[in-house]
């Protein structure tokens, strides 16, 4: 598969095996085919797919467009894996169906290695502060840690489910994780990866206000999502700080993720890798593009826009999609300043239209 490709040849060290708009534009003509909302986008447009020859032409999907249709390339039933973004019962919640989870899950691990892992000479113990699998099951940030998990597992075989996932049922197992990272400090045989979203971490230091273990040298913590939905609120700097000193880490040493369900790559704070903190670097398969909110046309580097996501590994869903996340290009990466405010913004909406436009 030609976009495995570029995660084999990332994780080889050799060059993209083939350019990076050549695969894109040919990934849109096959998802037009066969969505045909796609295709009516690119017609609403002036736009034919057969003529184009750079992926910034390909129009981008708005991630609200996943709530109410359908956009998979393959026949209801053939999917294997179906995850679904956050919400309440009451919320339309977005759907990402995945015929194969392979691209996924190599691309997943491919990069978040090469984030989180870089400097270490052994693979770290890991601990995760998110439900198991199976009480998550449509969660694709679930699914990622528990890529991690099971490639972690393999080099450390005595870790048991218990001694590593330490959310159930929406809460923290506040004591098992305070004897099990003073268990892995105290030991001090390998480094430490600890994974968890942003809420969940605020949660357990307020549960636990106290806690305070410097993890052996050479570990690390990722943490990801905001607070979407949640009653409270912690500015990031303030929670590094926090995180800091509540582990004993460096902050370079705590990289922030960023996701989303409608994509198949994430995207990581470069800290570990010499950017400065705020500064998310991309995979050479996915590119990050700050767009006008009203045209949906890149803006120049420095000034803000809306994120436009470019991914190779969306093989069977939409190549671009159109977040309302606002960033700006800075150099060696792109830093997030949070969602747009208000109503999407008109570029996005008419978006959404062209691609119902005649659907059932």
């Amino acid at each position: 598969m030609r976009a495995r490709a570029f995660v084999e040849a990332f994780v080889a060290g050799a060059p993209a095996p083939e350019a990076f708009d050549a695969l894109a534009v040919d990934l849109a003509r096959f998802q037009a085919s066969r969505v045909p909302g796609l295709a009516r986008l690119a017609t609403s447009r002036g736009l034919d797919l057969s003529s184009v020859t750079r992926a910034s032409d390909v129009p981008a999907v708005p991630t609200d467009a996943f709530k109410h249709t359908r956009i998979a390339t393959f026949p209801k039933g053939e999917e294997t894996r179906v995850f679904r973004t956050s919400g309440t019962t009451m919320d339309v919640r977005g759907v990402h169906a995945f015929r194969d989870v392979a691209t996924y899950d190599a691309a997943a691990l491919a990069f978040g290695k090469h984030a989180l892992f870089a400097g270490l000479t052994e693979k770290p113990d890991v601990v995760v502060l998110a439900p198991p699998p199976e009480e998550a099951s449509d969660s694709s940030l679930g699914h990622m840690m528990a890529a991690f998990v099971a490639e972690l597992s393999r080099a450390h075989a005595h870790a048991t489910r218990a001694q590593t996932h330490f959310v159930s049922q929406g809460a923290i197992a506040v004591e098992a994780l305070r004897e099990r990272l003073t268990e892995l400090s105290r030991r001090a045989e390998r480094p430490v990866l600890v994974l968890g979203t942003s809420f969940a971490y605020v949660h357990w230091l307020e549960a636990d206000p106290r806690f305070s273990c410097a993890l052996p040298p050479g570990s690390r913590l990722m943490q990801t999502g905001g607070f979407k939905g949640k009653s409270r609120e912690v500015p990031a700097e303030e929670l590094r700080t926090e995180l800091a000193r509540a582990f004993g880490l460096a902050r370079r040493t705590i990289v922030s993720e960023y996701g989303m369900t409608e994509l198949s790559s994430q995207f990581y704070e470069g800290t570990l890798l010499g950017t400065e903190e705020g500064v998310h670097v991309e995979p050479p398969w996915a590119r990050v593009v700050a767009v006008d909110p009203e045209r949906l046309l890149p803006v120049p580097e420095g000034e803000v826009g809306l994120a436009r996501i470019e991914d190779l590994a969306n093989v069977d869903s939409a190549f671009a999609i159109q977040t309302l996340d606002r960033v700006v290009r800075v150099a060696g990466g792109f830093r997030l300043l949070g969602r747009a405010p208000g109503a999407p913004p008109r570029g996005c909406s008419i978006a959404i239209d062209e691609l119902l436009a005649g659907s059932t």
